[in-house]
């Protein structure tokens, strides 16, 4: 979703503007420079490099299937971060965090706490579901996730899974699943702390805790952090809503968990809460801010029913809350736009002989609010029943789901999906699948005065995808090809209207080893069209996404020190749905070192965007020129 805060505020109605189309001749040899570039990278690295050691492939991850499973067995294409590049990734926005994985698009409004989105595959941000700890999270009046106020440091790991998951998980997600799981117990006492300095009158203090005996664990954090920022926008914002001042951010979270342990049974609680102080640009004449609040809690009860039955049941609540505090526009009302979710599921898992089977049964409540009038329905429920499978013999895997969801506004919709695996030699697997998909229209886009559209229908999805996978130690390469056709795509902007959208892609992945540096590489080529041909926009590249992206990375350890390199190309993308308005391309670099001082004690340095370049991932907001971080964190072993 778009959004610009002069008709609207943030988490009300996205507004749009225009844009125009560039040769197909260029684009054409962009994305062969884009993927020759890969290409050659895989020739030179992974063909003389040596094997030895593990790529992760023995990493356990649960998102995919909703049962744990070898990240390097899953049919889906399944990347998880971890704790450290999460900690090299000082001075940069989870949504930047996440683009640099392979399918991963991202644009933002901004800086550090500045309304950003997250694309899988080229579909839109409403088409991602998020979970925190298993919970979703998000805004039901935009309908889509809300990625600024979620904390770096309360994220042990990210699960990020490309494809259609309704069949698991119901609407939303329709380009996949991204599940942040947040810091987790561990035998001992291990206290810990940071703080960070930088550009722009940067700081954050962290300091936390992780503990656990034979029968209790848990952990705890706090974190707080401020910045003047930068200036939001520039003169091409639209709508008169340039402002040369400052834009900063403050933000204020605690996180923690509490397991118990009975027997062979164990009861979970979870909390993450953010508040956050967002300054941004609306006009001139007054210094526009808002006030983030995220909350999620849980609470879970899990273990064995039988000696092949595990089961759980969760109860769960999550609020996103933005409240409009100060405004230049005349548009834009002061008050709070909030979604609050309330989830209970029963997920069990059965081993059978054909592998393990899921069945799982769920009920969501979504209540909205906004200020002044009331939407004329402000809240839903979805119940779901699902059934999946997953397995393997020999050479073979597979996994299937299929999910039936009652929807109050929309009745019945029932989606699936199928996936086989082949190993057609040890180091090389091969993959299909085959995904329906449903999305519910938000809030805003059913009702908001003036700009939403209550006959508006589900957008419906036919998702297909072959994949390849080559594995021999340190070395990894991945290739995937996948289409998504969407019909009822619901368009961008005021009084939307449900087409037909499609979108065709390639994806090409590498992590290696060579001469002592761990090298990571990957791209993208994109065909996001309007299908529709009773649509003005028939045939036009669908906005904000670039049709062509690379990334690079290298790390090294020498001693006490470790460097490293990060890369992130975009090609062109367009502002609006006609293609008459277009962002350029650009290239930014981050360097960043980490010197161990002693046996406790680290320094970790980051320099962002090192050649300075002047980027826009949304017309007329700035991306944060260079800028340098330097972090002290001790951590006693």
């Amino acid at each position: 979703m778009f959004s610009s805060r002069r008709h609207c505020s943030a988490r009300s109605w996205p507004c749009f503007a225009p844009r125009t189309t560039r040769s197909g001749a260029v684009s054409a040899v962009s994305a062969v420079t884009a993927f020759s570039a890969i290409t050659a990278i895989t020739a030179l690295i992974a063909g003389p490099a040596q094997a030895q050691g593990s790529t992760g492939a023995d990493t356990i991850v649960v998102t995919g299937a909703r049962t744990p499973q070898r990240v390097d067995r899953a049919l889906a294409e399944v990347t998880v971060i971890e704790r450290a590049q999460i900690e090299a990734a000082a001075g940069r926005t989870l949504a930047e965090l996440l683009a640099g994985e392979s399918g991963v698009q991202f644009w933002s409004n901004g800086g550090l706490g500045k309304i950003a989105s997250v694309s899988l595959r080229g579909l839109e941000a409403r088409h991602t579901l998020l979970l925190i700890d298993g919970v979703r999270y998000g805004s039901a009046t935009v309908g889509a996730p809300t990625w600024d106020n979620i904390p770096l440091d309360a994220i042990e790991r990210i699960e990020i899974v490309r494809g259609p998951m309704s069949g698991l998980y119901g609407s939303d997600a329709v380009g996949g699943v991204i599940q942040i799981f947040t810091r987790t117990g561990q035998a001992g006492f291990h206290p810990d702390a940071t703080a960070t300095v930088g550009s722009h009158r940067y700081g954050e203090l962290t300091a936390g805790a992780r503990f656990g005996t034979g029968t209790i664990d848990g952990s705890l954090r706090l974190q707080h952090r401020r910045t003047d920022g930068i200036s939001d926008t520039n003169e091409r914002v639209l709508f008169g809503s340039f402002n040369a001042d400052d834009d900063g951010f403050e933000q204020t979270s605690v996180s923690g968990r509490l397991g118990l342990r009975l027997g062979s049974w164990r009861a979970e609680t979870a909390l993450l809460t953010a508040k956050g102080t967002s300054h941004y640009d609306d006009g001139p004449g007054a210094d526009s801010r808002a006030e983030f609040r995220t909350e999620v809690l849980s609470a879970q009860l899990s273990g064995p029913a039988a000696s092949n039955w595990r089961t759980a049941l969760r109860w769960a609540r999550s609020v996103d809350e933005y409240d409009t505090l100060v405004s230049a526009s005349v548009f834009t009302d002061l008050g709070t736009i909030g979604t609050t979710q309330q989830q209970l599921s029963w997920e069990n898992q059965v081993t059978t002989p054909v592998g393990t089977a899921l069945v799982l049964a769920e009920r969501i409540e979504q209540e909205v609010e906004r200020p002044g009038t009331p939407f004329a329905v402000s809240d839903r429920t979805i119940t779901g029943l699902g059934l999946g499978l997953n397995g393997e013999a020999g050479a073979h895997g597979w996994q299937a789901s299929v999910r039936r969801d009652r929807n109050s506004q929309f009745g019945n919709q029932t989606k699936g999906s199928l996936a086989y695996g082949l190993q057609v030699a040890p180091e090389l697997r091969a993959t299909v699948s085959f995904g329906t998909s449903f999305n519910a229209p938000s809030f805003n886009q059913l009702y908001f005065p003036g700009f939403g559209n209550p006959l508006l229908q589900p957008e419906e999805g036919v998702h297909r995808e072959i994949g390849l996978r080559w594995s021999q130690g340190v070395h990894e390469v991945r290739f995937a090809a996948f289409s998504s056709d969407i019909r009822g795509y619901i368009t961008p902007g005021a009084n939307p209207t449900n087409v037909d959208a499609d979108i065709e892609g390639l994806t090409l992945s590498l992590r290696t080893e060579w001469a002592g540096w761990r090298v990571s590489a990957s791209g993208e080529l994109l065909e996001p069209r309007n299908r529709n041909p009773n649509n003005a926009n028939f045939g036009r590249q669908l906005p904000r996404r670039a049709k062509e992206v690379f990334r690079f990375g290298a790390e090294r350890r020498i001693g006490t020190w470790t460097f490293g390199a990060s890369m992130f190309h975009s090609g062109a993308r367009f502002e609006n749905a006609s293609n008459s308005t277009e962002l350029p391309g650009f290239t930014v670099w981050d360097l960043r070192a980490n010197w161990v001082l002693a046996r406790d004690w680290a320094l970790g340095m980051k320099l962002n965007n090192v050649a300075d370049r002047r980027y826009e991932t949304a017309l007329g907001y700035n991306q944060p020129s260079r800028e340098a971080f330097v972090t002290l964190r001790w951590a006693p072993l």
